[in-house]
């Protein structure tokens, strides 16, 4: 029993890991890392702060990936571009990837 347990816990790690590897590449493949970092605040906010806003907004997934697809006009002098070549299983990768970052 207990090595089921822990066969099962090792496998929940294994895809989380496996998922959270696909994001950043889809981050990188997307060049959004120009803008944007995981722990740091460069011309777009970084991706832990994103998190930290959107991450317990039951419309935080639908709202980031209309982001990541639209584009956002915030307060600072630059705005996020829309990218709509993106397709949207991508933008909900990249979008679960963030959230899953803590700061």
């Amino acid at each position: 029993m207990q090595s089921t347990v822990l066969i099962l816990a090792v496998a929940a790690f294994t895809a989380g890991a496996a998922h959270g590897q696909e994001g950043r590449s889809l981050l990188q493949r997307y060049d959004c890392y120009i803008c944007h970092a995981d722990t740091e605040t460069k011309t777009g906010p970084a991706f832990v702060d994103v998190a930290a806003r959107y991450g317990l907004d039951p419309k935080g997934v639908a709202a980031l990936t209309a982001m990541v697809k639209k584009g956002a006009h915030g307060s600072g002098p630059w705005h996020m571009p829309p990218m709509p070549q993106v397709p949207d299983a991508d933008a909900r990768k990249i979008v679960a990837y963030i959230l899953a970052l803590k700061p």
